[in-house]
């Protein structure tokens, strides 16, 4: 029998007034008090008698006891929870769950209202190079929030890019948690076995589809049509996927492996706004054809890293759907795409369709939330970009914009080569003017620069940079494998990777660094990168973002 919070406060204080232990009182509360427990000594009878001895004895237990549990009168807002005064420490799952987020004004009786202090969790967030960093937050703290306190702590730039990654190293996926997510939702779904972890690092493809998403979504990949009369929209691609008067088709062949067996077959896929179907007869897309293949609405899209070696699958490029429950990865939905744009059109619909106008209020206002931001921030702090350069000719008496372009690459050229022509002024160790410093000096010096990478792979390379985005402009610069003298320049474009030797040059006996065959040289790799910020030059687009391995 359930019984109200009044009803036990009253049995409380009637018990309590009456000299009862809490255990009686628990009893009182729910109406099923020990008979043998409320029993009084009667007055007059001595403690020596038989029957007298039985209750001193009981007296005595019962001072003791008060004696124990003696402490202010609290009210209690769970008596039917108590049993003995004795018991354990309540579970938390006897507890409801409180939603933190919950709106005010909600219709709730007297039972079940009740003033929610989120709890503090601690959290472990990794970063790339092995470091990692604990963190105590309250349970209400979304994806973003932590972010927010990790670029104030080690004092980055925010430029709306950092991002939480949840990383399933036993099953070999990752995926990028939103920025709206809570984080303490995203760790009740991890089983107890599971070494899941949580890293913290740049993603700037996370809203480059709002900028570019023709790059995202080729055309031979997707169709509209209007839920009425089946004609195609002319509307952009992206109101396309916000609106709920038109659904989004992507489309297209996958690997997939049949139920029950271990072989993947090539299958004609379909996501539609209720979900992902697949033909059973070749491209037809009539309704007798398609077969349900997965929801996304209680699912996570997450993206696969080592499909070959973890799940024996033809291609490399692998998408999963995992629902968001504890124990899920007995349900995973796992797809492989033969190509890097393929599965960024998949993945990037998904997301859309999942969250829809959600991840555009996560980009046009990057700060709101529990972090404070002043309203200078509220726009993401752009990098070195085509947008925020502009050519400028500083030869006459008054500086001017130069608004042509053949005349702005000309510009360019001639500066390149002024450039080849000045000796090097560049600042050694001690401050002073300097020839070019010796090899180790200058290793010492590019080693100490964000985007430079000693002794990875190009494997390693193209890992780093996919992980940090597909971006037009994303770079790093490495060591070269072939060649232990020379750097490799390795940077993304057209959703593609390309790498470009850096080749040490000798001339009067002085080293430099050339990217066109000794036509622009620059006596180290810090002028090299610089210069190719400002200027495209050989590059086919300049150099924007750095992919970094920073330290928590």
């Amino acid at each position: 029998m359930t019984t109200s919070l009044q009803d036990g406060q009253s049995a409380r204080g009637k018990a309590a007034a009456r000299g009862l232990g809490l255990a009686q009182v628990c009893g009182a509360a729910q109406g099923r008090g020990d008979a043998s427990a409320l029993a009084v000594r009667p007055q007059g009878l001595p403690c020596s008698t038989r029957e007298g001895a039985h209750f001193c004895s009981a007296d005595r237990r019962k001072k003791k006891d008060l004696n124990v549990l003696e402490m202010p009168s609290i009210p209690n807002p769970f008596p039917e929870l108590c049993c003995s005064p004795f018991a354990s420490v309540f579970s938390a799952s006897l507890f409801p769950k409180a939603n933190s987020r919950k709106k005010q004004g909600n219709n709730c009786s007297s039972e079940d209202c009740f003033s929610y202090i989120p709890e503090i969790l601690v959290i472990k967030v990794y970063n790339e190079d092995g470091t990692s960093r604990a963190l105590e937050v309250p349970s209400d703290t979304t994806a973003r929030d932590v972010c927010q306190l990790l670029i104030l702590k080690n004092h980055y730039i925010n430029d709306n890019s950092w991002t939480l990654i949840e990383h399933l190293p036993h099953i070999g996926l990752e995926r990028t948690i939103e920025d709206h997510e809570l984080v303490m939702e995203v760790q009740s779904n991890w089983g107890m076995e599971e070494e899941n972890k949580l890293y913290f690092r740049k993603n700037y493809a996370k809203y480059e589809f709002f900028k570019n998403p023709m790059n995202f979504f080729p055309e031979q990949m997707v169709s509209f049509a209007t839920e009425t009369n089946g004609e195609l929209s002319q509307a952009p691609i992206l109101q396309n996927f916000l609106s709920s008067s038109t659904y989004p088709e992507i489309h297209g062949f996958l690997h997939a492996k049949e139920q029950g067996k271990k072989s993947w077959k090539k299958i004609y896929f379909l996501l539609r706004r209720s979900g992902l179907y697949y033909s059973t007869k070749g491209t037809s897309k009539e309704p007798r054809h398609l077969q349900f293949f997965s929801e996304f609405g209680s699912s996570d899209i997450y993206v696969s890293l080592a499909g070959k070696k973890t799940h024996g699958a033809p291609a490399n490029y692998g998408f999963c759907l995992k629902p968001n429950k504890a124990g899920g990865s007995r349900d995973l939905k796992l797809l492989y795409a033969d190509e890097e744009q393929s599965r960024t059109c998949w993945v990037t619909a998904i997301r859309l369709l999942k969250y829809g106008m959600q991840l555009y209020q996560n980009y046009m206002h990057p700060c709101p939330g529990r972090s404070s931001c002043s309203s200078q921030n509220m726009s993401p702090i752009r990098s070195i970009s085509e947008n925020s350069l502009v050519a400028m000719d500083f030869s006459g008496h008054k500086s001017r914009v130069i608004e042509n372009p053949t005349e702005a690459l000309s510009v360019a050229v001639e500066e390149g080569l002024a450039w080849r022509k000045k000796g090097c002024l560049r600042l050694n160790t001690h401050g002073s003017p300097t020839a070019p410093q010796n090899s180790s000096t200058n290793l010492a010096l590019h080693k100490a620069q964000p985007w430079f990478h000693h002794r990875i792979s190009r494997d390693e390379a193209q890992r780093l940079i996919i992980q940090q985005g597909l971006v037009d402009g994303v770079f790093l610069v490495r060591d070269s494998q072939s060649n232990p003298k020379t750097f490799v320049l390795s940077l993304s474009h057209g959703r593609k990777i390309k790498h470009f030797q850096i080749i040490p040059l000798e001339d009067d006996g002085e080293m430099f660094h050339t990217l066109d065959d000794g036509h622009t040289r620059f006596t180290d790799l810090i002028q090299l990168v610089e210069f190719y910020q400002l200027n495209k030059g050989v590059l086919p687009c300049k150099l924007k973002h750095y992919c970094s391995r920073i330290a928590l």
